[in-house]
């Protein structure tokens, strides 16, 4: 069995901002995802790739919160997270407050793969970067108009921090044929963040998690609720512990003890046995899933 989801951001999605052509572009970035992630799994490769094939696609599209398009903090910089995990022996890296470094998922993977931490932040992970051979970019290389625009609105008193018409982050999970799980997330974050401000995505059991025996688990919404609930892990022990399917322990956590604490956003989920869960909370989140038994979807709003 082979499965793949990703997701591309939670939040609200102003009917006026949705055009038709904006809608075309949303769904196409997310089939080029899951298509670049299938490939990899459809090849005999393992999931770990397969999730790092898939944010690549999406950090290097400037429609999503990630990589190039990424949003900006108050202080006018882009500061970008990253993380990754490997479902087979739970091996993760993580990245956060990078500025220099055009796709933060790769150096989540050189984290785990080349160095004795799990996490590295600011100004050591971009000396990391450096040190593993990733040609450093400019923070401006990040940098769109819409999200200056965004900006400019936080920071004239129009918006609150995130409010921006899609919330960060991208992710990727996915099974591979040999039955390992892994997940991937990687965001610019939230407009007009404090700087220095890390959000759940480059934490490991809020935003990420992957283990075999259980599921893989990427999020995506208001980063401080998912931290507060360990959302990711969350989802895992219920299939853990409870016996839950993912499709169960995934709507448990985003659509109830998520949406009791105040937060909103969703998850994708893929289970050991091929079951994909796409919940969410908020008003919409752009999502696409992939497997072996001839599935292929792409989605927006509910």
């Amino acid at each position: 069995m082979l499965a793949i989801a990703v997701h591309g951001g939670a939040g609200v999605l102003p009917a006026a901002e949705l055009t038709a052509e904006r809608r075309r572009a949303f769904q196409d970035g997310l089939e080029a995802a899951l298509r670049a992630g299938y490939r990899v799994l459809e090849a005999g490769g393992v999931s770990l790739d397969a999730v790092v094939a898939a944010v690549k696609v999406l950090e290097d599209d400037p429609l999503f919160n990630a990589g190039r398009g990424s949003v900006l903090a108050a202080n006018g910089q882009h500061e970008l997270d990253a993380s990754i995990m490997d479902g087979r022996d739970l091996r993760a890296g993580s990245v956060t407050g990078v500025r220099h470094v055009r796709n933060p998922i790769e150096l989540a993977r050189l984290v785990m793969d080349r160095s004795p931490h799990v996490m590295l932040a600011g100004p050591g992970a971009d000396e990391f970067a450096v040190e593993v051979g990733l040609s450093p970019v400019t923070n401006d290389y990040f940098a769109t108009d819409r999200r200056r625009l965004e900006l400019e609105r936080y920071l004239r008193g129009g918006a609150d921090p995130g409010d921006e018409a899609v919330l960060g982050t991208v992710g990727a999970v996915a099974l591979d044929a040999q039955g390992n799980l892994a997940a991937a997330t990687s965001t610019g974050g939230m407009t007009g963040k404090k700087w220095g401000r890390v959000g759940d995505s480059p934490i490991i059991g809020a935003g990420t998690y992957a283990a075999n025996d259980c599921c893989a688990v990427s999020a995506t919404g208001h980063g401080e609720y998912f931290i507060r609930a360990a959302v990711a892990h969350e989802i895992a022990s219920l299939v853990r512990y409870r016996a839950m399917s993912v499709i169960e322990a995934a709507d448990e956590v985003v659509m109830k003890q998520l949406v009791k604490l105040g937060g909103s956003g969703g998850v994708i989920a893929v289970g050991c046995d091929g079951s994909i869960a796409m919940p969410f909370s908020s008003p919409g989140m752009l999502r696409g899933a992939m497997d072996s038994r001839g599935r292929v979807e792409t989605g927006i709003l509910k």
